[in-house]
């Protein structure tokens, strides 16, 4: 049996402190419509998708971040990506920071469906770097300072026919996370990112950084039995560079489709939502073979601490 499906992953390239929001949308309902053309169900837009990557600044008010946050989605600017997707009849995922009228700030993402109606809200959990200020350092890597840790949980949501789950960046290299997702049913994992090539006080050599992020992915889709779609923010970004890798990945853990640029770019597949049964039903059948029981650790105990105690009998060196 097959359940083909036309996904497309925006990947988007570099987007200045000054490029006004409509610019931005109007690069991203160019994407949507080459992924439309191509005959995409669904399209994934990266993390913080019409800003630059505002959290390299450091600033002492986090008010003053405020312009790079969205009070409403849609907004003012953003309508125009809602209504082409209503018109083309095509559902979408997009990454923003967001200013709840609570005052609550989150990096957050929407899954919106092919009428244009939002179907799903997350925000984000696992928020990488630092709060305070690195004096020295060349940028900063603040959404710990700028963002709260997401308050909704992973979820799952339907959209154009599927199951799909959301996550963003740093929450891909988390096996929790698909985990979690796997477990509710998803189909489909999306994600934005927007990674940096070098982050303060760390610098892992470019190759490493695209082995380890397309690793993630493919772990992530194998071990979980998901489709993994993952769009990215790249190219040179107010003199800071970001990777590209925006990628499709199978159920099976191979990749696809996957960017061959750093800049604006579609990438696209033909998928089959049905390739991920024999997965499901053979060597990843949660209900045959997990053993929750065993894996309580995972929640009892946040960071690395001793070996647990062995039972009586068991074999193993000291």
């Amino acid at each position: 049996m097959t359940r083909g499906f036309g996904l497309g992953v925006a990947q988007v390239g570099g987007i200045g402190p000054a490029e006004p929001r409509s610019s931005v949308v109007a690069r991203l309902v160019d994407l949507m419509r080459r992924a439309k053309d191509k005959g995409a169900s669904f399209v994934v837009f990266p993390e913080l998708a019409l800003t630059t990557f505002f959290p390299r600044y450091w600033q002492e008010s986090t008010d003053a971040m405020d312009r790079y946050f969205e009070r409403s989605m849609p907004s003012r600017e953003t309508i125009a990506l809602f209504e082409c997707a209503r018109d083309l009849r095509i559902g979408f995922s997009l990454g923003y920071a967001e200013l709840t009228p609570e005052g609550r700030r989150h990096n957050t993402s929407v899954i919106v469906d092919e009428a244009g109606e939002i179907r799903g809200r997350y925000r984000k959990i696992h928020l990488p770097g630092h709060a305070d200020r690195w004096e020295g350092a060349p940028f900063q890597h603040l959404e710990k300072r700028y963002f709260e840790v997401g308050d909704l949980g992973l979820g799952v949501f339907p959209a154009a026919g599927t199951r799909i789950g959301m996550c963003l960046c740093n929450d891909r290299r988390w096996p929790e996370v698909y985990r979690v997702l796997a477990l509710q049913s998803a189909e489909l994992v999306v994600l934005g990112y927007n990674t940096p090539t070098e982050v303060p006080g760390w610098r892992e050599e470019p190759h490493a950084k695209m082995f380890t992020h397309l690793l993630s992915l493919q772990a992530g889709a194998y071990q979980n039995s998901v489709w993994v779609a993952a769009a990215g923010k790249s190219g040179t970004e107010d003199g800071q560079h970001l990777i590209g890798g925006s990628a499709i990945v199978a159920p099976s853990g191979e990749i696809v489709a996957k960017a061959s640029t750093e800049g604006d770019e579609l990438v696209y597949c033909d998928i089959d939502l049905d390739m991920a049964a024999p997965y499901r039903s053979g060597v990843f059948d949660f209900e045959a073979h997990r053993r929750p029981e065993e894996y309580t650790l995972i929640t009892e105990r946040k960071g690395r601490g001793e070996p647990l105690p062995r039972p009586e009998g068991s074999a193993g060196g000291p």
